[in-house]
């Protein structure tokens, strides 16, 4: 599976540079409030909410935050009432994307989310048409200097990982969602503490892209991330280094 993952394939903007760092602490407690809303606030009854307190922790959001959110999920406090909304469609080189959105403003959402499809040269379409290509996996980053290849292997499989596979200068470990915390505790327990973990989509066949369509692609990504509503997209694109070494020239 390797290159699978939207880790491997958009790197780009990615970072939590101070200027960003607001908004995606914004968009992480709306995840945490939608958690502990629909499966309430005890993380050890509630996988999501875990998932969303740990990709909150991952980036310093302060605990404060963290515990406000989960008390205005839980109705503890007064907060705005947040739709779950998931958006499918396609762009350049038949390449899908799936974009999941949290928002309190249906009509709002579904009109922006569209136009940015559009200006990307991509469209949305029916629900389902993109989901299916995609699987639901854990996905957990290890820098590839704290362990041999051989040994990072048997630890992931012996913890329950489904894959590992060498990407770069990392290790990439797939998971079922469902083991996904066995296999990180394990990895703790180690002391090889993962760069990034999460539960995400990955496509079950990679869409490779000329480096023309590729930057496209990715230009649309990161519009769609930008946007404040959007939680996270998810695509099938396998975008080439090179498209990537073109953006970075700006």
């Amino acid at each position: 599976m390797a290159g699978h993952s939207h880790w491997s394939n958009i790197q780009h903007k990615k970072g939590i540079a101070d200027s960003k760092r607001g908004k995606i602490w914004s968009k992480l407690s709306r995840h945490i409030m939608i958690a502990a809303r629909n499966g309430g606030g005890d993380v050890a009854m509630n996988l999501r909410l875990r998932y969303a307190i740990d990709a909150a922790r991952a980036i310093s959001m302060p605990k404060e935050n963290i515990e406000r959110a989960i008390k205005k999920g839980c109705g503890e406090l007064d907060g705005v009432h947040y739709e779950e909304i998931c958006y499918e469609g396609f762009a350049q080189g038949g390449s899908a994307i799936l974009v999941e959105v949290l928002t309190d403003n249906r009509n709002r959402s579904n009109g922006e989310i569209r136009k940015i499809f559009e200006k990307g040269g991509g469209h949305v379409g029916a629900v389902g048409c993109a989901a299916h290509l995609l699987d639901r996996k854990g996905v957990i980053v290890v820098l590839a200097a704290l362990a041999e290849e051989d040994a990072m292997m048997t630890l992931a499989l012996e913890a329950g990982a489904d894959d590992m596979n060498r990407v770069e200068d990392h290790y990439e470990i797939i998971t079922d969602p469902a083991l996904f915390h066995q296999v990180l505790d394990a990895l703790n327990k180690a002391k090889l503490s993962p760069v990034k973990a999460e539960v995400m989509r990955i496509p079950r066949e990679p869409v490779e892209l000329s480096v023309e369509n590729g930057i496209k692609v990715a230009k649309l990504i990161e519009t769609l991330e930008d946007h404040d509503d959007v939680q996270h997209v998810y695509s099938t694109a396998h975008i080439p280094a090179e498209s990537m070494a073109e953006l970075e020239k700006g």
